[in-house]
């Protein structure tokens, strides 16, 4: 005599933790893209062999399009009001430094007179360059 058994069960996967797993996931990816890129201003900057500049305790970050649009820490700005927010940003900070993001295809004036401004109010000025 023959016994057949029978199955009754079918396999299956559960995915009931892959819903936790999705969310870490996207949380992770989330918080790591905003750390990617810190200023969203569209920028070519010019190259150098390398970065050996230490950066100091407070920094200030301006940028200079290349229609010459002037942003201080991400914030449009008209050139005649950049020392006087400087001024305001940076009352006695001896570690205070600019790094001065500029478009490449800006002319070499333009670059000198936002450079003078750091001289005027005694602070360290970092050109930003590729590498």
């Amino acid at each position: 005599m023959k016994v057949k058994r029978t199955r009754d069960s079918q396999p299956e996967v559960y995915s009931a933790s892959l819903n936790d797993i999705m969310f870490f996931l996207l949380l992770f990816f989330l918080i790591v893209s905003t750390l990617v890129n810190p200023s969203v201003i569209q920028l070519m900057l010019p190259k150098a062999s390398a970065n050996i500049q230490k950066m100091s305790k407070q920094t200030i970050n301006l940028s200079v399009t290349k229609d010459l649009k002037y942003f201080l820490n991400d914030r449009p700005l008209p050139f005649n009001e950049i020392k006087p927010t400087i001024k305001k940003l940076v009352p006695n900070v001896e570690d205070a430094t600019v790094i001065l993001r500029a478009d490449k295809s800006i002319e070499l004036q333009d670059l000198v007179n936002v450079l003078d401004i750091g001289h005027q109010l005694h602070l360290k000025m970092i050109l930003a360059t590729q590498k």
